[in-house]
């Protein structure tokens, strides 16, 4: 979906663990922040997010996303996926899923007493018919996202809701939190703690964490990596890996 242009983070708070065809926003993590990209500049990333549950792996090998700074305060957003899923029982499958398109505003400014504050409405687009990957029905997530800054310490999170469409889905809420540290200029570490109601008439809502952060080699490349368990109902584990490029 989720979707980060600070020295990134291996953030230490919590965040809601999502399933792996949602949350692709705020790499390596499911909670975002309302900080756009710069105007006139580029984000691209090249990543994997994999999830393992009962003995079952699926995620994306990759996915590319691309950010764009379009003006001031206002970024667009591309995610495009290569996903996978693999049990035992029935071998692995391969196939493109659902595009993702976004546009993030940041219409509150940080000062010395107040946070930043933005939307980043996202939309899953059915491209390729894969009824594997996507139930052929338009996904739309809408959370409100806050950032304050202290020297190297960073926090920001916020909450959205997930329009759902689809035979037995339900409409959710995903809600998160996070900390971060530049620990030196080439590293930062935090972590994420969050919570997600029921996605189908099936499942129960969920509280995760996520803990990782970034290696920065230098102002315009960083490694980013993630790993995270599900703390109730999920028994989910959850991990991001990926490159990035600031322009």
């Amino acid at each position: 979906m989720l979707l980060f242009n600070k020295k990134y983070n291996i953030l230490f708070s919590i965040l809601l663990l999502i399933n792996d065809r949602h949350g692709y926003s705020g790499p390596p993590f499911n909670t975002d922040d309302p900080e756009t990209v710069r105007f006139k500049h580029w984000e691209y990333y090249v990543s994997s997010i994999n999830t393992h549950q009962f003995g079952e792996w699926s995620g994306t090998i990759p996915h590319i996303e691309l950010n764009y700074g379009v003006v001031p305060n206002v970024q667009l957003h591309l995610l495009l996926p290569m996903n996978y899923n693999y049990s035992p029982g029935k071998g692995a499958d391969f196939g493109y899923g659902d595009s993702e398109v976004g546009l993030k505003y940041r219409f509150v400014q940080e000062t010395d007493n107040s946070p930043q504050i933005g939307v980043f409405p996202i939309m899953e687009i059915p491209t390729v018919k894969n009824n594997e990957f996507s139930n052929g029905k338009p996904k739309i997530y809408l959370p409100v996202w806050a950032q304050k800054t202290w020297g190297k310490l960073t926090t920001y999170g916020g909450a959205g809701y997930w329009i759902n469409p689809g035979n037995d889905n339900k409409n959710w809420i995903f809600a998160g939190w996070e900390i971060q540290y530049d620990i030196s200029p080439v590293l930062t570490l935090g972590g994420e703690v969050y919570f997600h109601s029921a996605q189908t008439k099936t499942s129960e809502s969920g509280t995760a964490f996520n803990i990782g952060g970034s290696i920065n080699p230098n102002e315009k490349f960083h490694i980013i990596f993630s790993l995270g368990h599900s703390l109730t109902n999920d028994h989910l584990f959850n991990s991001y890996i990926g490159l990035l490029w600031t322009i």
